[in-house]
């Protein structure tokens, strides 16, 4: 199976597209109607994503990024399903993470928040889904950081998650969020997912998961379409 599917999207489960508490919908909002495009050949057809894009350790981000030691922070095991409303699993769709360090600090030229850069962590990795739709990184948990939104906005520790099917058209953008966290109570782009739908995004700690002496274990579920949808950035 793939990302495309013939349930309805439950538009009540995500996201508006203007949500003035997080300032930046306001600019990027659309103003005017939505005008509907035609696929075309080749967004229907390719390109396709398989295991031929994912290298032995590209699912463990605690070893992908290494240059001379073990990256700093709380090792962590995230694992789950990506099903259809019905609990079907979807089969050989790539998953993709990328996520700021345990300082809360991406590798990335924009990010200029003072803190430190882990150099034996990139921050990004891929796997593709089982035939039980299962998925599993191994990553370091991600620290809170600044964003500027509003005065002392911080972002809740989050993981992002991209879910591609068989074509480029059939992405999926969403994060994935940790139980307890304190921000999430403060964070606009949390709150901006209807109320009903905010615990979808929330992680479960697994002691089943858990790894001994290792890392702690996080189930994190993805639901494509329909009831109990996952809310996905639009």
């Amino acid at each position: 199976m793939t990302l495309q599917s013939t349930s309805r999207r439950d538009w009540g489960s995500h996201p508006p597209l203007l949500h003035p508490p997080y300032r930046s919908t306001s600019l990027r909002a659309p103003t005017r109607p939505l005008i509907p495009i035609a696929r075309s050949l080749s967004e229907s057809t390719g390109p396709v994503y398989g295991h031929e894009s994912v290298r032995p350790l590209d699912n463990d981000l605690t070893r992908n990024g290494r240059v001379n030691g073990e990256p700093l922070g709380e090792r962590i095991v995230v694992t789950g399903r990506v099903v259809d409303e019905d609990g079907r699993p979807i089969r050989n769709s790539l998953v993709e993470v990328w996520q700021a360090n345990a300082a809360g600090r991406y590798v990335h030229k924009v990010d200029q928040h003072d803190a430190p850069l882990d150099p034996n962590f990139f921050g990004g990795g891929r796997c593709v889904t089982d035939d039980e739709g299962i998925y599993r990184f191994y990553t370091i948990k991600p620290g809170a950081y600044p964003w500027g939104n509003h005065p002392n906005a911080w972002r809740p520790n989050h993981i992002h998650f991209s879910l591609l099917g068989p074509t480029i058209s059939s992405r999926l953008v969403t994060q994935m969020y940790f139980p307890g966290d304190p921000l999430l109570a403060l964070d606009p782009i949390y709150l901006g997912v209807p109320e009903s739908a905010r615990g979808r995004l929330v992680s479960k700690f697994s002691i089943d998961v858990t790894e001994p002496g290792f890392a702690l274990g996080y189930v994190f579920d993805i639901v494509l379409r329909g009831r109990g949808e996952t809310p996905f950035e639009r």
